[in-house]
């Protein structure tokens, strides 16, 4: 397994992290959950990713009975706050009273004394900034939290929020989580030069586009009442006759290079350097072993053309 620096900060995670969307507290078996966390543990990974409202805490639950056995200073572990924990009006958002709150109901969960990193899911429209901002600001200064990201913000929020720590003296993202595949490089264009100017990295999601990159999806093949493109969840328009096209001649080259084409999904996504980490997810042990084997994967200039070929066409 090969490390990267978070942005600018001094915090080394691993290049593949470990995520419990839709997984672990949900349709994934507490076994295989515990198994595939303990997988990428022994293979190295150090970074494991939930959120509160991932199943209404059930994840998080997860995450942190599995990793307590470890020593604590060895994984780096992310939450997220913002989604709805509660019917109540302030049990959503990014209010002062719902950050604190939720940061040590999430710390209860985790059975953590501290969350490395913690994400404001969304952006909150209803809540002035500045208090968000000083509420994270607090965490941190109480050494409940170590440092602060964003996820799925615009870089007109993520620029607003430098500008306002500034001026306010408070703590800084270093770290920001957008979605990113082959399928959707929309951080591509103003994102990711963002984060190499203010100095945050990305951890990207969905870096197999939900299943679609681990070629199991195939053009005039039924889909399988247990698999993740039969969820609600699923984003319908990914799996089409053109993108199955795509995929069919991705394939041929993984195949070429004796790879899967999930890894080499994986290691298109980390030819970027202001990539921090590929989040992924998995429901057994031996996805894990896939995934995290993409890590050190160079792709030659000849290739990384041939891929760029076949996603413009």
């Amino acid at each position: 397994m090969q490390y990267r620096k978070l942005g600018n900060s001094g915090l080394k995670v691993s290049e593949i992290s470990l995520g419990s969307w839709l997984t672990y507290g949900g349709y994934v078996g507490e076994d295989p959950a515990v198994r595939s966390i303990e997988q990428a543990y022994d293979l190295g990974v150090n970074f494991f990713d939930t959120a509160n409202v991932y199943e209404r805490g059930e994840a998080e639950q997860v995450m942190g009975k599995v990793l307590s056995a470890y020593p604590r200073e060895s994984y780096v572990l992310a939450t997220k706050v913002f989604g709805k924990m509660g019917e109540g009006p302030n049990d959503r958002g990014l209010s002062r009273k719902h950050i604190r709150e939720q940061a040590e109901a999430s710390l209860r969960r985790l059975n953590a004394d501290y969350i490395d990193i913690y994400y404001c899911h969304r952006f909150d429209t209803e809540t002035p900034l500045e208090e968000t901002l000083r509420a994270l600001d607090d965490l941190v200064t109480q050494g409940k939290v170590l440092y602060i990201g964003v996820s799925e913000w615009t870089p007109a929020q993520i620029v607003e929020a430098y500008a306002l720590a500034d001026k306010l003296l408070l703590d800084k993202l270093i770290v920001n989580q957008p979605v990113y595949n082959m399928f959707n490089r929309y951080i591509e264009k103003d994102i990711i030069p963002l984060g190499e100017t203010k100095g945050f990295g990305q951890v990207v999601f969905s870096p197999l586009a939900q299943g679609l990159l681990t070629g199991k999806y195939r053009a005039g093949q039924p889909i399988a009442a247990d698999s993740r493109a039969s969820s609600k969840n699923w984003d319908e328009n990914q799996l089409n006759e053109a993108s199955l096209h795509k995929v069919a001649q991705l394939s041929s080259i993984a195949d070429e290079l004796g790879i899967k084409v999930s890894q080499l999904a994986i290691a298109w996504i980390l030819r970027q350097n202001n990539v921090s980490s590929a989040l992924v997810g998995a429901s057994r042990p031996e996805q894990v072993v896939e995934n995290c084997s993409a890590s050190g994967i160079h792709l030659t200039d000849d290739v990384l053309s041939s891929i760029e070929t076949i996603l413009q066409g």
